[in-house]
């Protein structure tokens, strides 16, 4: 973990309530994607802890949701503004047992982290599969970005508007020939994924956090085999150990 100032170079909406900020920095302290930054926003009392979308020798990107005040202020902050990061936290996806197939899936806010992921399982000469899954087309975003280095994409949305209509499970029920799972998305869209393959895999929750690094315990968990802390023992986790 390392704190430290990063500068804006772009802030703008890419879909409804959704931003996507790039910030440049020191970036050394990340080591695997599916970690995130907490960052800190004058006024406020908490730090908010976001998922790295991407990042590289001095840049990272994150797409963050408006869901208060906090967000809501860090959208309206304009390049050249500095931030104070904490960065490399939590423990993020590993690619040792993905297999040739993987299949990356997202839904909503949860997608971001899994573009690196993709990223980095194509350098490595795998085909990974990606679904997408949103509410509705105003929601969408990031399609064209797999669409550039992911081996296939499917789109779903619950209303129809875009894409396969139906949920994420319902496309992963379709698929075939697939060799593992990586998960993003609300609590019950994880679960249901979990209840819908018996393909190992890891998910990554997302969950209200204080310190982000494992200090006040506030995001502790049950897994079978004991208490972890979301913040600093996740926020992935291997399917098999997951307590619903």
């Amino acid at each position: 973990m390392k704190q430290g100032l990063y500068i804006i170079a772009e802030n703008f909406r890419v879909a409804k309530d959704l931003y996507k900020m790039t910030l440049l920095g020191d970036t050394s302290a990340i080591s695997a994607p599916g970690q995130f930054v907490n960052i800190k926003l004058d006024g406020f009392y908490l730090r908010r802890p976001m998922s790295v979308h991407h990042y590289d020798s001095n840049t990272l990107t994150v797409i963050y949701k408006i869901v208060g005040e906090g967000t809501r202020a860090l959208s309206t902050m304009e390049r050249g503004a500095s931030l104070d990061l904490l960065t490399g936290l939590g423990n993020g996806f590993s690619t040792d047992r993905s297999g040739t197939r993987p299949v990356l899936i997202g839904g909503g806010s949860g997608i971001p982290p899994l573009y690196q992921l993709c990223l980095k399982l194509k350098n490595e000469g795998k085909k990974p599969s990606v679904i997408l899954g949103f509410n509705t087309e105003a929601d969408m975003f990031c399609i064209d970005e797999f669409a550039r280095i992911a081996y296939e994409v499917r789109v779903c949305t619950a209303d129809g508007s875009f894409g396969e209509k139906g949920l994420v499970t319902d496309v992963l029920r379709d698929m075939d020939g697939y060799t593992y799972i990586y998960a993003c998305g609300p609590e019950a869209m994880l679960h249901a994924i979990y209840d819908a393959s018996p393909i190992g895999g890891q998910f990554s929750f997302e969950e209200r956090m204080g310190c982000g690094f494992g200090a006040c315990m506030g995001c502790t968990c049950k897994t079978k085999y004991g208490s972890k802390r979301i913040c600093k023992d996740g926020p992935v986790l291997e399917k098999e150990e997951i307590v619903w």
